[in-house]
């Protein structure tokens, strides 16, 4: 193992130093020579599989297959769409040289996959028969970001991009929401982070789309973090790339649309939503280590207490199951306990297993859980099964955690003084529902007053507006907003 990470900055003193320190010290990341790249190591990418592993088996299940379609796109495919090519023009990468030559037209390193899969979309469509088209893709995208920081906005990120095609519009609207939800149940039950669900307003919404449907958490500091999306296109694409279909009635139709993702962003989620200051806390669900097995000992008694060690290892590793890396046994003899435990507690494994020569007499284990750091003795052959049930009351333990933050900072204001004094000062955050009369410029404005920015319009506000005014305009309230400062 490596040498023990350094102090970890107190979330108090610095939350940004803090997430960093955690990124870099639990060695998730580190930076690259490409100003504003990241390089995801062994852990961070351990991690990634497993977020990957898990959404990839739930596409599958709701009917969607994987491709794979060019990382360089002609640069004309994206002046098809008019609005897309203006919201993503300040981020192009654009390659005009290739094999010594200039090229006859620059190629666009993939910001996204909209336009390049509906090139391809007109020549695979025909008829109603060839609908719907359900494809996934697991890829890199380069945004030129101005401002980055690891996981949570790099110029170079992974991601999958759904792009699917359907002969309706209730029928892309219904996958719209459908994929929506699959990114809530993600969150919620193997993340542990709870989501909010609702529309992007106008301003907010993804370049090119009818409608944007997102899932936003709260992090520690009091900031939101758009974890996922998912995007109504209508027939926007359809017609840019005149993709038609021949319709059950013999006409033709353009096809309707969808498109929806989550990156490596979801890592730096996880950090910021449960960690602390001794390091990364991890959901057991998804954690690439979820025991740890650390034997005690000394040069007179090693092999009796590693051969124990070892027996109560192999037993939990056949509980928990014997997929490659989920329980380790720690037999190194270069570092300390203390040394590994606080290594362990750095990386974020759930459980700590440790046994030395009088829990060996006793036929006794300590078991530590990470959430709480409290400690627990049990008999050694019921630590398998002990330990299986701690990895699900620390997964639900952190929601509850996570859920419970989020609740006791979650508002509403009904003035505008109000609404203000929620964002004031260092401490100032959270979520702040409040009336707001639909204008861009008023939502502009807020923005430009208190930093704050409308993170989703929930399902079914409308309603709740009624009788309502806008905390700004004083003019009747067309939607209830969640407002929040935003990564």
């Amino acid at each position: 193992m490596a040498p023990m990470a350094e102090k970890i900055t107190p979330r108090s003193t610095s939350y940004s130093d803090w997430y960093i320190d955690i990124v870099t010290q639990a060695k998730l990341a580190d930076y690259s020579p490409v100003k504003g790249s990241m390089v995801i190591r062994p852990r961070g990418y351990a991690l990634w599989e497993k977020i990957q592993g898990t959404l990839d088996r739930m596409f599958k299940e709701t009917g969607h297959s994987n491709a794979y379609f060019p990382l360089l796109i002609p640069q004309g495919f994206l002046q098809k769409e008019a609005e897309h090519v203006e919201g993503f023009a300040p981020e192009l990468a654009v390659v005009t040289h290739g094999g010594g030559a200039e090229l006859d037209e620059p190629l666009v390193i993939r910001p996204t996959s909209e336009t390049i899969i509906w090139a391809m979309y007109k020549k695979w469509i025909q008829s109603y028969r060839d609908l719907p088209l359900l494809i996934n893709q697991w890829a890199n995208v380069v945004r030129w970001e101005k401002r980055t920081r690891l996981f949570l906005r790099t110029t170079e990120f992974l991601w999958q991009e759904g792009h699917t095609a359907h002969s309706t519009k209730e029928e892309a609207v219904e996958e719209t929401k459908r994929m929506l939800d699959v990114y809530r149940t993600f969150a919620e039950e193997y993340m542990a982070v709870p989501v909010l669900t609702g529309v992007k307003s106008e301003s907010e919404k993804f370049a090119g789309a009818v409608d944007t449907y997102a899932i936003e958490a709260l992090m520690q500091d009091k900031k939101a973090l758009q974890a996922g999306t998912s995007h109504f296109l209508g027939q926007n694409f359809a017609k840019a790339f005149d993709v038609t279909f021949q319709n059950k009635e013999g006409g033709l139709d353009h096809v309707w649309a969808t498109s929806w993702g989550v990156s490596t962003r979801l890592i730096g989620a996880l950090i910021m939503a449960h960690s602390d200051d001794n390091g990364l806390v991890l959901p057991p669900r998804l954690a690439p280590t979820q025991a740890v097995v650390v034997p005690i000992f000394k040069t007179s008694n090693k092999e009796q207490v590693l051969d124990y060690a070892n027996g109560i290892f192999q037993e939990i590793r056949k509980t928990l199951g014997t997929e490659f890396n989920r329980v380790i046994l720690d037999d190194d003899e270069a570092n300390s306990p203390g040394w590994k435990f606080a290594e362990w507690e750095m990386v974020g494994v759930p459980v700590r297993v440790e046994l030395g020569p009088r829990d060996m007499e006793n036929k006794k284990v300590v078991l530590v859980r990470r959430d709480t750091r409290e400690k627990e003795f049990v008999d050694a052959s019921a630590a398998p099964a002990r330990i299986k049930e701690l990895l699900e009351e620390i997964q639900q333990n952190l929601y509850q955690k996570a859920l419970a933050f989020r609740q006791e900072n979650t508002f509403a204001a009904n003035t505008y003084d109000e609404f203000k004094a929620y964002f004031d000062g260092e401490g100032g955050g959270g979520f702040v529902t409040a009336p707001w009369n639909g204008d861009a410029g008023i939502e502009a404005k807020i923005k430009e007053e208190t930093k704050a920015t409308i993170r989703v319009l929930p399902f079914g506000n409308e309603e709740q507006a009624l009788g309502k005014t806008c905390i700004f305009s004083g003019e009747p309230a067309k939607y209830l907003a969640v407002f929040a400062k935003a990564y």
